[in-house]
């Protein structure tokens, strides 16, 4: 994974149109359904802490990780005037070590595809699982195959917001699930100069047995697949997977 520092600076700006409330109920909706509403919430891979935020208003202690200071920097700015603040901590999945167990765990917005490496994901979801009670819920989605191939190889995608312009340029590695991303952010420094910086990162494609044997190992077990934001089994054409995985008692 890498650090994720320039995208820090503008990840917010370009996720402007992600419905985090409506995302936030779905997956409230996901943990009555199988088990019931968290009181004390892993956010792993928080981001800038959009869904941590969410959850916390819903009046839930969060503890929000990630990886990326840049991230954490910009997630901590928003605890200021949060009545319920979130817990924030830099650590990565595979060195992930909490205060004690939480009971309800989430992983949003493919953040586990950006882990390529299979042993460091299998050390990451080991962790989570770790520090979940037994009986209790891990909730996380992933990016599938068939965007990767799809949608999102050769693939480039020119967006400007609030006077930062991004090339986001997509590239299907050889070994066929991953893709190398290139970001270029391009802004005002003063009246009349700009600045672009660069970000790469990859994220992988894991097959529903991979994950599968994953969740086996780390003591988990996979309840349920849903496709994005539903409650039906996932279509061959899925862009993204939704995963209910539960600790085994």
């Amino acid at each position: 994974m890498g650090n994720y520092n320039n995208f820090s600076l503008f990840y917010d700006i370009f996720t402007l149109d992600v419905d985090y409330k409506g995302r936030t109920e779905y997956l409230l909706k996901i943990f009555n359904k199988w088990d019931k509403t968290p009181k004390l919430l892993l956010d792993f891979a928080c981001g800038t802490g959009n869904f941590s935020i969410q959850f916390a208003k819903r009046g839930i202690d969060v503890i929000g990780v990630d990886s990326s200071e840049g991230m954490l920097a910009a997630a901590q700015d928003k605890n200021k005037g949060l009545k319920n603040k979130v817990l924030y901590l830099n650590q990565s999945g595979s060195e992930l070590d909490l205060y004690g167990t939480v009971d309800g765990a989430v992983c949003c917005l493919d953040s586990l595809n950006h882990i390529t490496d299979s042993e460091e994901l299998q050390k990451t979801i080991s962790k989570i699982s770790l520090f979940l009670e037994p009986g209790c819920l891990f909730v996380f989605d992933m990016n599938t195959l068939y965007k990767h191939i799809n949608v999102l190889d050769d693939s480039t995608y020119r967006m400007k917001k609030r006077g930062v312009e991004c090339v986001w340029t997509n590239t299907l590695l050889k070994d066929g699930v991953t893709v190398e991303i290139e970001l270029n952010f391009t802004y005002k420094t003063g009246l009349f100069k700009r600045e672009t910086v660069t970000e790469i990162i990859r994220e992988k494609a894991y097959t529903n047995e991979e994950i599968t044997e994953m969740l086996k190992a780390a003591g988990l077990k996979l309840e349920a697949v849903y496709g994005e934001n539903t409650f039906d089994i996932p279509k061959e054409n899925s862009q993204r997977n939704i995963y209910i995985a539960r600790k085994v008692k």
